[in-house]
């Protein structure tokens, strides 16, 4: 498996037999050059979309129909880009699961806000997060959110081993929070912060989250290049 940021919140995860784009954000985003474009999204069988907000569905529609591939996420999302834009989607709810070829994906809370940019503003259902299971590893991806009680029994019953954490502060958890829901929570063997270092009102540095969580593997991702297990 490799887990392979984009920036901010956007990853390309290859785990078993998928590619999938979580939140793939490229115009616009800071991080990610326009020549990278091409390899993050290359061979995607999937879009994962945890939430509504621009800096997660900007490019989706274009994206969708280029690499011809389905967009999986809440249900009034998808039923929006099925709807408003002719997409292939997958729309399910909290609790469910949905098997991508070898790869379970269950759809968890997150606590968070929702809308597409648009006149006016439109509802864009809950705000979500993931949990990935495939090669004997299981991955909570967070999606934007705050601490939130709910990650009590997301831990107790997926007891995912890699967690990506939305850690950035202003909009989400910022570094001290991420370490103390990772340690109440969850028991993680590896961390992996994300949306952060984007702009300047978001944290520019992990050393939070690592001195937060002595003995467990706080990994500051490098745009583009593979965190492999």
């Amino acid at each position: 498996m490799d887990i392979i940021w984009l920036g901010h919140g956007s990853f390309r995860i290859e785990m078993a037999d998928q590619v999938l784009l979580v939140d793939p954000w490229l115009t616009g985003n800071p991080m990610l050059g326009d020549t990278q474009h091409g390899a993050a999204t290359e061979g995607a069988t999937h879009i994962l979309i945890t939430h509504g907000h621009f800096d997660h569905t900007a490019d989706v529609v274009v994206l969708a129909k280029s690499l011809s591939v389905p967009v999986v996420g809440i249900y009034e999302l998808m039923s929006h880009f099925e709807e408003a834009d002719g997409l292939t989607t997958i729309g399910y709810n909290m609790g469910g699961t949905v098997h991508l070829g070898e790869v379970a994906v269950s759809l968890v809370p997150a606590l968070h806000s929702s809308t597409l940019s648009s006149a006016p503003t439109v509802s864009a259902g809950r705000e979500a997060g993931f949990i990935l299971k495939a090669e004997g590893h299981t991955l909570y991806l967070s999606g934007d959110t705050g601490i939130m009680a709910d990650m009590d029994w997301i831990g107790d019953y997926y007891k995912p081993d890699i967690g990506i954490l939305s850690a950035g502060g202003h909009f989400t958890m910022d570094m001290a929070g991420a370490a103390y829901a990772a340690k109440r929570y969850f028991d993680f063997k590896t961390v992996i912060p994300c949306h952060y270092r984007t702009f300047d009102l978001l944290e520019q540095s992990a050393q939070v989250l690592v001195d937060g969580l002595p003995g467990v593997n706080v990994i500051e991702p490098q745009v583009m290049q593979p965190i492999s297990f």
